[in-house]
């Protein structure tokens, strides 16, 4: 007969085992970086809900933006951190932003482009422009991709998307106008795929272009993972990423010499912060 002892002693043997394995969990690293070994910069907690960020090399910032506010950040990664920050708008949903040709351009989750440029320390002139869809759609990610030349925005749930595509729309910024039909469409029976699943629903939540590669890194905060595509949407790889470093990450960029910049929202887990990952390109192991 199995003593009540027994029962007990066999329960905290697995709940301790869970425990290990929990903390020993391991990820594929990515090639060239090791994402185990990030420099760590924590914010304050205005910027706790800091969703798109855009590397600026003429002094080693990052511009971003906060979900709920028409404010522009400038966060200079310094020993220490220092923080600007110019009101653009008023209160909307801002999901990204991106700095093309000295011009701003904010991303609300309707769809909705905020172009602006400043003329002065304290003005500066906007303009906005819509992507016609029907239904209701929500987006999260712009980035600009400089082999056609266009920026891309693409859908986190978008009405005309089945559960196995995500679509991007291109919108020019030569002539300020949408595509009226799909760039690229990604589909995500090619995610589950590389991440061994039936299926995903994959939601982006951030993208940039590699200065070096030319792939797109597009991170989707609610899957926990790094998608790297080609320019027509076509899969290359897909990585997970360990949650209790990306707690919710929102934002990704790249400094021209490839280094991977990742934000993380504070999504209740104490500040939010940015993750700094150095370049390595002999660094090849997916294992």
């Amino acid at each position: 007969m199995i003593t009540r002892k027994l029962l007990l002693s066999f329960s905290l043997f697995l709940f301790a085992a869970c425990i290990k394995k929990k903390e020993t969990d391991t990820y594929p690293s990515l090639p060239g970086y090791d994402l185990t070994n990030p420099v760590m910069i924590h914010l304050k907690t205005n910027l706790d809900e800091i969703s798109g960020i855009n590397y600026y090399p003429k002094d080693t910032s990052i511009f971003a933006v906060d979900d709920e506010e028409g404010v522009l950040y400038k966060i200079y990664i310094r020993k220490q951190v220092q923080v600007k920050k110019w009101k653009f708008s008023g209160e909307a949903d801002y999901e990204d932003i991106l700095l093309y040709d000295s011009t701003f351009y904010a991303l609300q989750s309707n769809g909705h482009v905020k172009a602006f440029t400043f003329l002065s320390k304290d003005s500066l002139q906007s303009s906005g422009f819509s992507i016609s869809l029907q239904g209701d759609n929500e987006f999260e990610t712009l980035y600009y991709d400089p082999s056609p030349k266009k920026i891309i925005v693409l859908c986190k749930n978008c009405a005309s998307d089945s559960s196995k595509s995500t679509s991007a729309y291109a919108f020019d910024p030569g002539n300020h106008t949408f595509s009226d039909t799909p760039f690229f469409t990604i589909n995500t029976d090619d995610i589950a795929e590389e991440i061994g699943v039936d299926k995903i629903k994959f939601s982006p939540s951030a993208a940039a272009v590699h200065p070096l590669t030319k792939d797109v890194y597009i991170i989707s905060s609610v899957n926990k993972l790094l998608v790297i595509a080609n320019h027509s949407g076509k899969i290359k790889d897909v990585y997970e990423l360990d949650p209790r470093l990306f707690k919710q990450p929102e934002g990704i960029t790249f400094t021209p010499a490839g280094d991977l910049i990742v934000s993380n929202e504070a999504a209740d887990l104490g500040a939010p912060n940015i993750l700094i990952f150095k370049y390595k390109p002999f660094l090849h192991d997916k294992g």
